[in-house]
């Protein structure tokens, strides 16, 4: 069957539309899964690994969710925009799986999160300067206490911001559509677990040879509390290196994890007054 052009209008608006109801899709499917297991189903299993003691605001998640779909748009002529590069041989993307040997299909997709990883941790932190950040960065941030339904809140801006990383990163790298669904899978349950606001990761997995270099629940939920740390997106390493980690992570996680009578009163109690700000 041949491939349509995807420069004209009608195929373009037609890939878009389909891909735009992929990702809402993927998104009311994963948030609304982790929403329903943690927050209707079984809450009081989790209640102890609850990090805000805040109640959301009102609003809030009808809010989130119709951002996240302003960001769906944003993410589907992204993925328009990369088939209509390939088609025109702008992109790096291969199709024959033996084009390349077996182990560049995991290392393709561990360059492509670190260079997604970088990209990211700069760009965010030049949204937490105080007038980009009234401006843009502010709409994600409104939720203090953050849900599932958080993970792709951005205001239009940033959502065009993030998106660009991946056609870059594709006329770079070469990479097989396969690796690319895995890696945008990755993004859109790490970006659920992230806004939680439950850790999931066992106790001392904040110490662990491999769990100290991943971001979950409580070490975004402490950026989303304190402003100024923690503003990495799968990884810690450039908040260790560029020292913006929480000096609460630590303690905060193991008090999230901890036996019920060791747990203190929730993330709002251990992040004083004097350690916040509204940018």
């Amino acid at each position: 069957m041949d491939i349509p052009d995807f420069s004209n209008p009608l195929w373009f608006a037609i890939t878009t539309l389909a891909f735009f109801v992929i990702v809402v899709g993927r998104y009311v499917l994963v948030s609304g899964l982790f929403y329903a297991v943690f927050y209707i189903w079984y809450p009081g299993r989790w209640k102890q690994r609850k990090l805000g003691t805040r109640a959301y605001t009102p609003g809030q998640l009808r809010r989130e969710i119709a951002w996240s779909t302003v960001t769906a748009v944003i993410f589907s002529l992204t993925g328009t925009t990369i088939l209509l590069l390939w088609q025109k041989g702008y992109t790096r993307i291969y199709t024959n799986i033996g084009e390349y040997a077996w182990w560049w299909l995991p290392l393709s997709l561990c360059l492509s999160m670190m260079i997604d990883e970088s990209y990211y941790y700069w760009v965010h932190r030049w949204l937490h300067r105080p007038a980009v950040f009234r401006k843009i960065h502010k709409v994600h941030h409104q939720s203090n206490t953050t849900s599932p339904w958080t993970a792709f809140a951005f205001h239009p801006i940033e959502g065009i911001m993030l998106s660009v990383v991946l056609p870059v990163t594709l006329m770079i790298v070469p990479m097989h559509p396969v690796v690319i669904l895995i890696q945008l899978a990755i993004m859109t349950f790490t970006s659920v677990i992230n806004h939680l606001d439950i850790e999931i990761y066992p106790h001392h997995f904040n110490r662990h040879v491999l769990g100290r270099w991943l971001i979950g629940a409580t070490h975004h939920s402490l950026h989303h509390k304190q402003f100024r740390y923690n503003f990495g997106l799968y990884f810690t390493f450039w908040d260790k290196w560029q020292k913006t980690e929480s000096p609460l992570f630590d303690a905060t996680f193991e008090s999230a994890t901890a036996r019920p009578e060791e747990a203190t009163d929730g993330i709002d109690h251990l992040v004083p007054a004097s350690s916040r700000s509204s940018t």
